[in-house]
């Protein structure tokens, strides 16, 4: 059980920061300061994580929290994506 919830406390702390950042380029509606490719990488990372989960499942019997890491990827992977399409699209309406 350890690793998990090293791995989910992780997660969840990663995860935070997003729903702050998807709101300031909101409500800013500019994409200044941030990069497509560092966004991309972590992107990359969450989809390695998620590939990894499914690919080797937690053993039978492991923690309920085991077979729930994924679905934090997930999460986390949704909210860098947004913030993607949004500085994709203030990026570019700034470029104008």
């Amino acid at each position: 059980m350890g690793r998990y919830i090293f791995e989910s406390v992780m997660l969840v702390c990663f995860g935070a920061s997003w729903p702050f950042a998807i709101a300031k380029t909101f409500r800013a509606r500019d994409a200044k300061g941030k990069s497509l490719v560092f966004m991309s990488l972590i992107l990359l990372g969450y989809a390695a994580g998620i590939a990894h989960k499914i690919i080797n499942p937690p053993a039978p019997g492991a923690p309920g929290l085991a077979a729930h890491v994924v679905w934090l990827y997930a999460l986390n992977f949704a909210l860098v994506a947004v913030d993607f399409a949004l500085c994709v699209k203030y990026g570019a309406h700034n470029q104008r």
